[in-house]
């Protein structure tokens, strides 16, 4: 069943689930920022989320810096977020760093 386009126009708090996301762009995208122990592990996330974004047909605005990977969700064709792109992020908070006490700053 395809994830609904129409844009979620009164979402004004993400969920508890997402709470480390941001939104910005007035609402019309979610954007945060994970911290990997190394490049190695950001480099693997981002490898896991890329099968994921196939899965789902919907790909993420993102760079890598060594250990950092930031990541802005919005969906384009509806002008702004929708159910996909809390979607996604749910699977990234499943498949980011395990704790926060593993990154050796």
């Amino acid at each position: 069943m395809p994830l609904p386009r129409d844009p979620l126009l009164s979402l004004q708090i993400l969920p508890g689930s997402l709470a480390a996301w941001k939104l910005v762009d007035q609402g019309r995208a979610i954007e945060r920022e994970f911290r990997f122990v190394d490049f190695a592990q950001a480099f693997g996330f981002m490898a896991r989320m890329a099968l994921v974004s196939e899965r789902l047909d919907h790909h993420p605005e993102w760079r890598n810096v060594y250990n950092r990977v930031e990541v802005r969700l919005t969906t384009h064709d509806a002008g702004g977020l929708t159910r996909r792109d809390l979607d996604w992020a749910e699977h990234a908070e499943a498949a980011g760093p395990p704790a926060l006490t593993a990154f050796r700053p």
